[in-house]
């Protein structure tokens, strides 16, 4: 009997494809590439998996930008919240300290 091919998770996929075009645009192709390289190298996280792995995706780009991860977050997090056209929510509801970047992400998926 064959195993039934597992098809992902839609929101997953989204996820991270935004991932892919916010790193593409903020650091161009080769740069990105190094990033994923970094990731799958030290973590275990290919590019199509960023979105299902966000823990070990933040973790592992914390540790390759330092502090600027926390830039490239927000810019994430800004467009997921954009693909859901809930741009105005999101300026009402900003976190007013620094939150955890996959935490945030779960919790707007489960509320899109």
């Amino acid at each position: 009997m064959k195993n039934p091919v597992q098809r992902p998770n839609l929101k997953e996929d989204k996820i991270s494809k935004i991932i892919d075009r916010v790193l593409i645009q903020i650091f161009g192709k080769e740069a990105s590439a190094m990033i994923y390289k970094h990731l799958e190298r030290n973590y275990s996280v290919k590019k199509n998996e960023a979105g299902e792995k966000l823990e070990l995706f933040a973790q592992g780009l914390e540790n390759f930008l330092k502090s600027g991860a926390y830039v490239i977050e927000r810019k994430i997090l800004e467009d997921i919240w954009s693909s859901y056209d809930q741009v105005q929510r999101l300026q009402l509801e900003k976190p007013k300290r620094e939150g955890c970047f996959a935490t945030e992400v779960k919790v707007l998926l489960k509320e899109a």
